[in-house]
This record gives C-alpha cells, sequence and structure tokens, in this order.
C-alpha cells in the first residue's frame, strides 16, 4: 500500500512549528512521505541544515523531510496539503495547487480568518478542506529556523460543511502521531470566529493608533473602537448563525488582558513598518465584505480599514 503524502507549503512560524511536528515523528515512525515547499533563503538553508524548531518541547532541534522543494509544482500527488502561507498569497497558492493536486487531495488551511475557507472553495470547488483555527506562538528567527515560546500550538479542526461525512480518520491519526494539541469537531466554525473577532479587532485599532494590546485594553477611545467592531462581527456571525457567545465582547477583552501589556499585532507591526503587503483585507475588508452580502451595515469597520488605508 503506498504511504499517504503529507505536503507542507510554507516554513514561517505556523507551517514551521506544525511541520516540524510531523515531520520528526515520521523521521522515526515511517509511517507517511512529509514534503515541504518554501522559497529562497529558507529552502536553501533547509535543504542543507534541516528544519530548525528551538522549543522547550523539542531537545532534538532538527528534522529532515522526505523532500523539499522550491515550488509547489514540485510536489506529486499529496493526499494532505497544509497550506501555511500568508493570507494575502492564498488566492496564488491555490491556483498553483491546482495543478499537483487530485479530487482525493484533503487541504488543511493554517491561517487565522473567517473567510479563508470560501476564497480556498472558489478557486478550489471539489476537494475536502478542513476549516481550522490556530493558536501557536511561534514566529521566524532567521530563515529556516523558527522560534516557539509558551504554551504547545494547538489546532481546532473541523469537518468540511460539504464533505460532511468524509472519511478523515488518518487525517487525526496523523495529528495524533506528531503528537500535536488538537480538538477534532464537527463544526470549527465558533472556534474561528471566536478567533477572528479578537484579532480583527485589535489588529485595527492597534494598526491605527500604531499601539499594543494593552492599550487598546485601557485607552478608553480605542476600547470603544475595539468594542464597535466586535458587534459589527458578532452581528454578521448572528446572521450567519454561527454560534458565538452571548458576552463574546467581554470575554475576548479579558482574554486580552492576559497578554503582556505591550505585545503587538502583526497587522499593526506590518503597517507601522511601511510593509507592502499586509492582512488588513484580512482582518478589515472581509467584514466589510460579509458584511455586504449579510445585509449588516459595518460603519466602524469601514471607517477604521479606511484610515489605516491612508496612513
Amino acid at each position: 500500500m503506498n504511504k499517504k503524502h503529507i505536503a507542507v507549503l510554507g516554513l514561517g512560524g505556523v507551517g514551521g512549528y506544525f511541520g516540524f511536528k510531523i515531520s520528526q515523528e515520521n523521521e522515526t515512525s515511517k509511517s507517511y512521505k512529509v514534503s515541504f515547499v518554501a522559497r529562497g533563503e529558507t529552502y536553501r538553508r533547509v535543504k542543507e541544515n534541516g528544519l530548525v524548531l528551538l522549543s522547550p518541547e523539542h531537545p532534538v532541534d532538527h528534522t529532515y523531510p522526505d523532500f523539499i522543494g522550491e515550488h509547489i509544482s514540485n510536489v506529486k500527488d499529496p493526499d494532505l496539503v497544509l497550506i501555511c502561507v500568508k493570507e494575502y498569497d492564498l488566492e496564488n497558492v491555490c491556483q498553483q495547487l491546482k495543478d499537483v493536486i487530485s479530487q482525493d487531495t484533503v487541504l488543511l488551511p493554517m491561517m487565522n480568518g473567517a473567510d479563508i475557507y470560501e476564497r480556498i472553495r472558489k478557486i478550489i470547488p471539489g476537494n475536502i478542506i478542513l476549516p481550522t483555527c490556530i493558536y501557536v506562538a511561534s514566529h521566524i528567527k532567521e530563515k529556516g529556523i523558527v522560534e516557539h515560546k509558551g504554551k504547545a500550538g494547538k489546532m481546532i479542526v473541523g469537518r468540511d460543511p460539504e464533505h460532511f461525512s468524509a472519511d478523515v480518520d488518518w487525517i487525526v491519526d496523523v495529528l495524533k502521531e506528531s503528537k500535536i494539541d488538537f480538538d477534532f469537531k464537527d463544526n470549527s466554525l465558533a472556534d474561528i470566529w471566536t478567533k477572528y473577532i479578537f484579532i480583527a479587532s485589535f489588529g485595527l485599532v492597534t494598526a491605527k493608533h500604531n499601539s499594543s494590546i494593552g492599550m487598546v485594553c485601557t485607552d478608553e477611545n480605542q476600547r470603544a473602537e475595539a468594542s464597535e467592531i466586535m458587534k459589527e462581527i458578532k452581528m454578521i456571525a448572528d446572521e450567519k448563525r454561527i454560534a458565538l457567545d452571548e458576552d463574546i465582547i467581554q470575554k475576548t477583552f479579558e482574554k486580552a488582558a492576559t497578554f503582556p501589556f505591550e505585545t503587538p499585532t502583526s497587522l499593526q507591526l506590518d503597517v507601522n513598518s511601511g510593509k507592502e503587503n499586509n492582512e488588513l483585507e484580512l482582518l478589515g475588508g472581509a467584514v466589510l465584505n460579509f458584511g455586504k452580502e449579510s445585509g449588516i451595515d459595518t460603519p466602524s469597520t469601514y471607517k477604521i480599514y479606511n484610515e489605516i488605508k491612508a496612513l
């Protein structure tokens, strides 16, 4: 019987952490074929030295996949693809994926956003896509080296609403065998939107003011702006029949208060360093699009979205 082929696209903080776990376990078990795709200097370093993960969880910090390629086209017949790219690269990656996957390939997007499933589905209409929510404190320390701090990373994986009864038990087994902390649910959308309400509101407000998560919690004006964005996202979720907690806004601020005061957000860092590509469309544009589709006004998100665009 052929081994299942697992491909990890992108070796940033998320792909590097979870891809490392799958590859390192597989070096011992040889149960699967594991391929990595990375570009440029990351590709060269991982090809030469393996992928390095600096984490209290792993005393051995190197792993060597079965294959590493620089282009998606180098990957042949994957059974499972972990999509771990920046969200603004998602459409481009999906177009390339169409040429290498079969109708049986399962896609596991590892990026946080409320519209990721729909965006993949538009380009790749027939395949199984498992909507997923990621929690992990990891980042690229240098090319080919990922650093992980804090608690073990966690995945919340849901069934594909369009292929609900598809047999994905073998993927659950991969995650278990790789000692990844995960929950597998019939429906992961509430988890995805609970995280989204946090990253969108805090991302937008910190980007506008070049502030921190702590500042949004304590500054009256910034807290009010974040609350209004959360209310708009909650109304959209209600319209979509996604069951968020009634006190989601209070809970989101409580969660934010557990972060160190000066914690930045990625949108704030990208906008205020003048980076050309950032997550404004993921965190602001998506809310505006969902609002239009649902017939819900989103004036607070619209205002801050345009203020950030003008920076």
